[in-house]
């Protein structure tokens, strides 16, 4: 893989989409946000580029930036997860998938509500198939932490998923952002860190704070 891959995320105008967008553009990758309205998109664009003045950095539908992206990211909403791959299934093909995307109860999102597969990274990974490696990440970090580029970030990053390669991928481009990232694992183990969000959000509710994340302690870090 390039040192800098272009990045394209569908579903890119979102809290967390675009604070990915954010992060990786300053760090010098090109991105793609994708949207299912074009002018949304380029609008998106438009509102980060200051932040990141040097940076390729363009709007495009998610059917453009599923083929002009690398590694793919996917930050749509729950409702649309299924549909959106199974539409852009031949385009995704053989990519890198990076699935952010949790399932919570939309009537108490401090209730995690898997789908039949188990999890959302699960689901992407049958919907696509075995030969597109589908890894889950960044979950657990609040677009707080993304949208403020100036944040040196005090939680990691958990990668679930079935390719140890493409893991190694993802903490790599996590790394590249500022977060430490570990291998929590396989794929069997994706309900369990999509889960960590309902929980973060129950805290925050509880203790009146924004922004809860994991930290992981007693391994030590790299360098």
């Amino acid at each position: 893989m390039d040192p800098r891959p272009r990045i394209a995320i569908l579903g890119g105008t979102g809290k967390e989409g675009s604070g990915l967008a954010l992060r990786w553009a300053r760090a010098g990758f090109p991105i793609a946000i994708g949207s299912r309205n074009l002018e949304r998109a380029c609008l998106t664009a438009e509102r980060l580029r200051p932040m990141a003045p040097a940076a390729e950095l363009i709007g495009l539908l998610n059917t453009e930036a599923a083929a002009w992206g690398e590694v793919v990211v996917v930050a749509v909403p729950y409702e649309g997860h299924a549909s959106i791959l199974w539409d852009l299934r031949d385009l995704l093909a053989r990519k890198l998938i990076i699935d952010v995307v949790v399932p919570l109860d939309p009537n108490n999102p401090r209730r995690y509500a898997p789908p039949p597969d188990g999890s959302a990274t699960a689901e992407a990974q049958r919907i696509l198939g075995p030969e597109t490696p589908v890894v889950g990440a960044f979950h657990t970090i609040s677009h707080l932490h993304l949208h403020d580029p100036d944040e040196i970030p005090e939680c990691d990053v958990l990668v679930v998923g079935d390719h140890r390669e493409a893991k190694a991928r993802v903490i790599t481009l996590a790394e590249a952002i500022g977060f430490t990232a570990y291998d929590a694992g396989p794929l069997s183990n994706a309900p369990i860190v999509e889960g960590l969000v309902a929980v973060l959000i129950g805290l925050n509710m509880r203790y009146k704070t924004r922004g809860a994340g994991i930290r992981i302690t007693g391994i030590p870090k790299k360098g």
